[in-house]
């Protein structure tokens, strides 16, 4: 009896983390592409570079906030889940365990930190004129460029042990001690591996810098291309083949411009 009112506990757990995570998803990808397609950022924006202002920088910055979110809270569902598991069965047995949101926000706190460095480079590449105030792309040459770059690291060895770190959150959380009980060490669980998942995507993410901060198809693109790499059964050969396929269109692109 008591294992059975488990198990629906359980599945019940599954539904509402999951129908948080869509929610959440949801939101941040709506927010995202309201500003790319409705909001009119005319007085923040022009098509010279304007120095930034205080109020400028905050509205960047809370830009990639909401876009990292978007795109990046699908790839640590597997994980979210199954730390609810955890702290459901914790509490069946009562013990004290920390809900799985904090290590959702552990997470999602790497990611924020992500997005300080982005909006920092935004308008330092801005200030000299890299890339386009009105955040389109910057031209086959440098695309193609940002496209080798991004495809060289995916064959990197320290890109393969992140990618490693993140595909397997059983393995994940073995290596770092096991599940954490406490909220404090449930967020730096958390934190940790939004850091390996920092250091896995951040070179695919820099592509956006190259076609376009704002481009909903390449937002979209990486977002599924992120999530495959966690649960496909052999992420390395995704990312090797993505990597290759990169670099083939990088020199492309240069090589096309070289022709224009």
């Amino acid at each position: 009896m008591v294992e059975a009112a488990l198990k629906l506990a359980l599945r019940r757990d599954r539904w509402l983390v999951w129908l948080a995570l869509l929610a959440i998803t949801a939101l941040a990808l709506a927010w995202t592409t309201l500003l790319a397609t409705g909001f009119d950022m005319s007085a923040m924006m022009s098509s010279a570079f304007v120095p930034w202002s205080a109020r400028h920088f905050a509205f960047m910055f809370a830009m990639w906030v909401v876009m990292m979110i978007g795109m990046m809270t699908p790839s640590v569902a597997p994980m979210v889940l199954i730390y609810a598991g955890i702290a459901r069965q914790a509490d069946a047995r009562g013990t004290a365990f920390a809900p799985a949101g904090w290590f959702a926000s552990g997470y999602l706190f790497a990611w924020i930190a992500f997005s300080a460095v982005a909006t920092g480079a935004q308008w330092w590449l801005e200030s000299r004129a890299l890339i386009a105030p009105m955040m389109a792309g910057t031209g086959h040459i440098a695309a193609g460029v940002a496209l080798v770059i991004a495809g060289i690291y995916q064959w990197l060895p320290v890109k393969q042990a992140c990618l490693d770190q993140c595909s397997a959150p059983l393995s994940f959380v073995q290596r770092h001690g096991g599940f954490a009980p406490s909220v404090r060490g449930s967020v730096r669980l958390g934190f940790l591996h939004g850091l390996y998942c920092v250091g896995c995507c951040w070179a695919v993410m820099a592509l956006l810098f190259a076609f376009g901060v704002m481009n909903l198809v390449w937002i979209a693109g990486l977002m599924v291309f992120v999530l495959l790499e966690r649960v496909v059964p052999n992420p390395r050969t995704l990312s090797r083949l993505a990597g290759a396929a990169a670099i083939v269109g990088g020199i492309f692109l240069c090589s096309s411009w070289g022709r224009a």
